[in-house]
């Protein structure tokens, strides 16, 4: 089984605004792009479960044509509050690039 780091070319987090984040898989190819979809490893219980949220407030959507995956989930902290360690979101992909892939 690979890594998902090993079968996309981007892998990255940012802000989607000051209350989300929004984190954005993107594939080498089209095919790979299609098994890892099929396969539903980047699912709402995964993201709820390492992010600790409800499974219903993550949002996936898949972008065919860019053969990429996109995901939305709320800030643990606003953007820019006291209690906010990553203003930009950019850090927050790091579960993702171990994640097992088919």
């Amino acid at each position: 089984m690979a890594k998902l780091w090993q079968v996309s070319k981007l892998i990255r987090s940012k802000n989607a605004g000051p209350f989300e984040l929004t984190f954005d898989v993107i594939f080498k190819d089209q095919a790979t792009y299609e098994k890892v979809r099929d396969a539903g490893v980047l699912n709402r219980d995964w993201f709820a479960k390492t992010y600790r949220l409800a499974p219903e407030v993550v949002s996936i959507i898949h972008y065919d044509a860019a053969s990429a995956i996109k995901i939305t989930i709320p800030r643990p902290a606003i953007s820019g509050d006291v209690d906010d360690t990553d203003v930009f979101g950019g850090q927050q992909y790091g579960p993702l690039v171990d994640l097992d892939v088919p």
